[in-house]
């Protein structure tokens, strides 16, 4: 409870201190991006070499024994009939994202996740692995070593952990080999889709687009479609590029709704800068029982037959806090926190407050629970 008190009051202290024209203006990059340039996910399955026996063991993972014994087939290599017992070698998952201006020859980073049981891919290699799309065509192909962060050591007794070993990246060590299939296309116009869509936002997005257009190729280039898009026309001669560049630069204040996000699991509470709460009275009491169990050794008198017998002692203890009525009424971010915090409730707590205060109708904004 404290520690969301402390975090929420240095952020009114850091609100407050700032201009109030360039509060919230943010770039239109920031919260937007060009419709259609987007990239691509891909995929591929490979073998990490090199490994200081902490990779697959092949009987408990045999894709990576066929894979073992059909690469070494490709090379005039012939297995098949031994039993191969080797810990250096591990087979693994390559994952990257491929950008939307992605052309041949250009690096792209990867990532690499063991699927068997290997216990680390620490000091290891990735053999050539070709990286396939959604549509099963093949964009790119990766190879290098591989840098992991996380590290185990196991003793006879005890075992060390950090982070996570069995997977890493490879940074550049893809080549593309196709371009993507999310290019741009020429056109009269473009489109920017919001992040986070809004129709107030949409409309001072493209009021700002035309301030700037109107100094610049003196006239209107934007409107707003809906609560997410904003069309652009592109003016004759200068090409989409430019125009992106210099809209996306753009400094906008965007329009945030009244939202309030609480994860039970973690004790979290977020408030959205613009949640009220009309005045409501709140009470809220805890009511906390507590059973102690006691062992009590009972002993038989001396000469006699009787035998020790232990029995149990239990005291229950029932409290109650926090029974008095607390008025709540918020009209900004810092007073709806300090009114909440005069209750001294704990996360649990207040979220139960806010979940009470919402069905009664006085929360002002959306309650999100997670």
């Amino acid at each position: 409870m404290r520690g969301f008190a402390v975090l929420v009051g240095f952020i009114c202290v850091l609100l407050a201190s700032c201009p109030a024209e360039a509060q919230f203006e943010v770039r239109i990059k920031d919260i937007a991006s060009v419709q259609g340039a987007r990239g691509n996910y891909l995929f591929g399955y490979g073998l990490v070499i090199g490994l200081n026996g902490t990779g697959d063991t092949l009987r408990s993972a045999p894709f990576t024994q066929q894979s073992f014994r059909s690469l070494l087939d490709r090379m005039g290599v012939n297995i098949r009939n031994i039993d191969a017992r080797t810990r250096n070698i591990a087979a693994v998952m390559v994952m990257a994202e491929l950008p939307a201006a992605a052309n041949p020859g250009s690096r792209i980073d990867v990532t690499v996740a063991s699927m068997g049981d290997a216990t680390s891919l620490s000091g290891g290699a990735l053999l050539l692995t070709a990286l396939q799309g959604a549509d099963g065509e093949i964009y790119g192909a990766a190879q290098g070593p591989i840098v992991v962060s996380g590290f185990q050591a196991n003793g006879r007794n005890e075992s060390l952990a950090q982070g996570v070993p069995t997977s890493g990246r490879i940074a550049n060590g893809a080549l593309v080999e196709r371009a993507s299939p999310a290019q741009m296309q020429q056109s009269e116009s473009i489109i920017f889709e919001l992040h986070n869509p809004d129709f107030n936002t949409a409309v001072q997005v493209a009021d700002v687009i035309n301030v700037m257009a109107k100094q610049r190729y003196r006239m209107a280039i934007a409107r707003e479609l809906d609560n997410r898009r904003v069309l652009v026309r592109l003016p004759a001669k200068f090409p989409a590029s430019r125009i992106i560049a210099e809209v996306g630069s753009v400094r906008v204040t965007p329009d945030t709704a009244a939202r309030v996000v609480v994860d039970e699991r973690t004790g979290t509470i977020i408030v959205g800068r613009d949640v009220q709460i009309t005045p409501v009275a709140v009470s809220h009491g805890s009511l906390n029982i507590r059973v102690t169990e006691t062992p009590v050794v009972s002993q038989p008198a001396p000469f006699s037959d009787g035998r020790t017998v232990t029995n149990t002692e239990s005291q229950v203890e029932v409290s109650q806090e926090g029974d008095a009525m607390t008025v709540v009424a918020g009209a900004s971010l810092q007073s709806l926190v300090a009114g909440l915090n005069r209750m001294g409730l704990k996360p649990s707590g207040i979220i139960a407050v806010l979940q009470a205060i919402k069905t009664a109708g006085a929360l002002q904004g959306e309650l999100v629970v997670q």
